[in-house]
């Protein structure tokens, strides 16, 4: 009499399914990664200031996503031509205060933000974040 082979042990949920759970880890380590990406460029600023001027422009642009976008002439000598400072506006109630004082001397301070992942986030990478009026 021949002794009987041992049974085979029953491959595990992991085993059977191997093929279908390599796209999908890939997938899930992509998709994280770039949210995390996406997290820390708007956590972090890679600079930070104020720029001086008259803000000139101040519109809602954008089909899908809709972003606040200005421009301010910037003049360093009264009568020369002004350098525009394009920016973008991330909270509707700044948005509210800058065109309050659009055509008036303003100090914006901006964020810089570099590396974001889409232009759905603003059409800059400079994010003003408050408005100041100074005397003219």
């Amino acid at each position: 009499m021949t002794a009987a082979s041992p049974p085979s042990p029953q491959p595990t949920f992991f085993r059977r399914h191997r093929l279908k759970l390599v796209p999908l880890l890939f997938l899930l380590v992509v998709v994280g990664g770039g949210a995390l990406w996406t997290l820390a460029t708007l956590k972090f600023s890679y600079s930070s200031g104020d720029r001086v001027g008259f803000v000139q422009k101040l519109s809602k642009r954008g089909w899908l996503c809709r972003t606040w976008e200005g421009e301010l002439a910037m003049s360093p000598v009264p009568g020369s031509t002004p350098q525009m400072f394009d920016f973008t506006i991330p909270d509707g109630t700044v948005a509210k205060r800058i065109d309050e004082l659009e055509g008036k001397k303003v100090a914006l301070h901006y964020e810089e933000k570099r590396g974001l992942p889409s232009s759905c986030f603003g059409d800059t990478r400079y994010f003003v974040t408050d408005v100041r009026l100074l005397p003219q």
